[in-house]
């Protein structure tokens, strides 16, 4: 007879099936002892819907080759022989210098360099997470069936809708079901609703996801979402009259400007000096907000955030997240140390004051981690400060990225952050996905609410 683990072994088995029963639920796997997360934004994302789900083989489209026996071994040998490759790149640069902007950039890199190690070899050791990871890509579910979804066809260019002279008369139809049982009620009373789809809040306030149509494509908006489709001239819009009504939780994901030409056929992308007119004072709640941007790892960018940006807008930067990005068996999507092509991007992470701003510095006060200024003159001061939570810096989330520049939710990895009351109230500028509880903007907050994006229940009809 088998004889049972001794009692601290089952506790951390116990201990691991209820990881794993979390993360098949809910799509976070805590990685303990490297203090990160691993997420799948699969199944984050479906718990903003109930008849319908996001399709995995749709969401993770990108194909990055694996290796069919890798293992923390085959990763470790992979390291020796980088590291045999990395003492060769140094032979060849010892005679090219790097320059200021560059010796900055890579001492950023090697900062973080060992909590990114750190979490990922933490992640290769997990390995019933690694199991599941393999299968990501599958439409798991009996009640969905991937083939019920509308047969391919080109995608809407919203950014030309938007821009013809048309674009005021284009219609979203919603359609309302009365008691929200549509798919499981035939007699279920429904009706249709008509709304401007450019330079108008268009709402889903029912408890259910919603379809809706526009110029002959389906679309699905989560539950309790809404979003605002416009050009950075009409964001102003979305200010609140009151602050009293604005948002404590801010999320960005700017297209900054780029010279690839790839990622310029992917979407338009925005001079950077653009984004200064941002209203993030106006849209921050009286409580203040917390403020999360996505940046690349150039550090001309990096600069202009901290030193321009953020005290244009009044945030004080406080930390910084790394989003460390995997093959579907666990490896990273590139070397850790290229210094062009790092597998892993920042979420910068700061805090608004809104509609007051910072307050001039007294003399006098102080604070025993100040951080750096909003701007000449102008600091958060220490009862300013205490409104807010500590952030811890350098923490890790990984996942396997989505469709090319496609951000993973990370709303509820920070919640505990956010300022104010619960539950906040979330906002995403320059969205290309929405999620339930927020209000998304930007001009094509619509790209992955495409029905192809999803599958769909075998009862459930437009």
């Amino acid at each position: 007879m088998k004889k049972p683990p001794p009692p601290k072994m089952a506790a951390a088995a116990s201990s691991s099936d209820d990881q794993l029963s979390s993360f098949l639920k809910l799509g976070i796997y805590q990685l303990y002892n490297a203090n990160a997360v691993f997420i799948d934004p699969v199944r984050i994302l479906n718990r903003s819907y109930t008849n319908f789900r996001v399709s995995p083989s749709k969401y993770y489209s990108r194909s990055f080759s694996t290796s069919p026996n890798f293992s923390i071994e085959s990763h470790n040998s992979a390291s020796k022989s980088s590291k045999k490759r990395k003492r060769r790149q140094k032979e060849k640069k010892k005679y090219i210098a790097l320059n200021s902007r560059e010796q900055i950039a890579d001492q950023r890199h090697q900062e973080v360099r060992l909590p990114l190690l750190k979490a990922h070899e933490e992640l290769l050791g997990a390995s019933e997470l690694l199991e599941i990871l393999r299968n990501l890509r599958r439409n798991d579910g009996e009640e969905f069936d991937g083939e019920s979804i509308s047969k391919e066809s080109e995608e809407l260019d919203f950014v030309e809708l938007g821009s013809v002279w048309q674009a005021p008369l284009y219609e979203i139809v919603l359609k309302v079901v009365e008691d929200g049982e549509a798919v499981k009620d035939a007699g279920a009373k429904s009706y249709y609703q008509r709304f401007p789809v450019f330079d108008n809040l268009v709402e889903n306030e029912g408890s259910n996801e919603r379809e809706a149509e526009l110029l002959d494509h389906e679309y699905i908006l989560p539950k309790n979402s809404c979003f605002y489709m416009s050009d950075l001239k009409q964001i102003h819009n979305l200010t609140p009259a009151e602050s009293d009504c604005g948002f404590n939780f801010i999320a960005i994901d700017p297209p900054w400007e780029n010279g690839s030409a790839h990622q310029k056929h992917k979407y338009q992308t925005l001079p950077n000096r653009y984004l200064l007119s941002l209203p993030i004072k106006q849209l921050t709640h009286t409580v203040g907000a917390l403020v999360a941007l996505w940046v690349t790892n150039r550090e001309k960018l990096r600069n202009f955030v901290e030193n321009e940006l953020f005290p244009k807008w009044g945030v004080k930067h406080v930390a910084t997240f790394y989003w460390l990005k995997v093959k579907a068996d666990g490896s990273l999507i590139s070397e850790l140390d290229l210094f062009h092509h790092r597998p892993y991007e920042c979420l910068l992470l700061g805090y608004s004051l809104g509609k007051s701003g910072p307050q001039t510095h007294q003399p006098g006060l102080t604070h025993p981690n100040p951080g750096p200024d909003l701007g000449p003159g102008l600091e958060m001061n220490p009862e300013e400060l205490l409104r807010f939570k500590h952030i811890p810096d350098n923490q890790v989330f990984i996942s396997v990225p989505g469709d090319y520049s496609r951000k993973p939710p990370i709303g509820e990895l920070l919640l505990d952050y956010v300022p104010g009351f619960k539950p906040a109230r979330c906002i995403e500028l320059f969205s290309r996905e929405m999620i339930a509880g927020w209000t998304s903007w930007g001009n094509e907050p619509l790209r992955f609410q495409d029905l192809k994006y999803f599958l769909r229940s075998k009862e459930s009809e437009f």
